[in-house]
């Protein structure tokens, strides 16, 4: 049987200049996630639609979020089938797409892993877990775009 879970966050827009959406150009397209008991992330739009670029955008939390995931329950899987991951690092892509109207979605994602396993760990047997992963993950069940993995294995 299934249960419900709710998940809250607190998003504050700290973009008023102050003259509010006088005008398009008026304001910033900034916020802050404030979370309480949490630390602070401010963020942007994506700095081909005006934001700034130094910030997090929503792409770049997604995509982060799609590969954070992945990452927790690999380490779990990876711990029950009695693997030693030793290091794990991501640069996952978001593959994206944009229409002339300014409409935009995700069309992919890419997460492209550097695992390090223990030596002597199976390599074939690491590898599969990446395929049970969406069996588990919230965020890859939840997204309606392909993700691929293109993992790398190191030994130590």
């Amino acid at each position: 049987m299934s249960r419900a879970h709710d998940f809250t966050s607190r998003i504050v827009w700290t973009g008023n200049r102050g003259s509010g959406t006088s005008s398009y150009k008026a304001y910033d397209r900034t916020w802050d996630i404030a979370v309480p008991g949490k630390p602070v992330v401010s963020c942007s739009n994506d700095a081909m639609l005006g934001g700034d670029p130094s910030l997090m955008n929503p792409e770049d939390l997604l995509i982060s979020a799609l590969s954070a995931c992945h990452m927790l329950w690999y380490l779990h899987l990876a711990s029950t089938a009695g693997l030693t991951v030793l290091g794990y690092e991501d640069n996952p892509v978001g593959h994206g797409e944009s229409e002339p109207d300014g409409t935009g979605r995700f069309i992919g994602a890419t997460l492209r892993p550097t695992i390090t396993l223990k030596t002597g760990d199976d390599q074939g047997a690491a590898d599969a877990i990446h395929s049970e992963i969406h069996k588990y993950c919230f965020i890859a069940r939840s997204v309606n775009f392909p993700v691929k993995h293109e993992a790398v294995y190191a030994f130590a």
